[in-house]
């Protein structure tokens, strides 16, 4: 590829982003209401994306041996006490990262 094509492709996926994240603010800006359905995935989907998360980084872990599992396992626990403790996502998922990656790299 290019060096044109590289930057027409980058300006492009600018283009693309800041449409995407002005459109909400053109459609529902100023005084309209916002209508029930995007009001209630706006409350839904958070959770619901959580959840994939937590199914796509569990999906491979094998329980057939504790080398397999107990990584996992400890990360997941690290990252619902923490946030249960603190109420921050980046502290949560910094710590369950930490304990997972020690355990892989050092104990397992």
């Amino acid at each position: 590829m290019n060096n044109s094509r590289a930057w027409i492709l980058v300006a492009v996926i600018v283009l693309v982003t800041a449409a995407l994240r002005f459109l909400p603010f053109l459609i529902f800006g100023g005084n309209r209401k916002v209508p029930r359905i995007i009001d209630k995935l706006g409350r839904v989907l958070p959770a619901a994306i959580m959840g994939m998360l937590v199914v796509f980084c569990l999906k491979d872990v094998t329980v057939g041996s504790y080398s397999g599992w107990v990584p996992a396992f400890v990360g997941c626990v690290a990252v619902g006490v923490s946030y249960v403790w603190k109420r921050n996502t980046l502290i949560s998922i910094l710590l369950g990262t930490l304990a997972y990656m020690l355990l892989v790299q050092l104990v397992f």
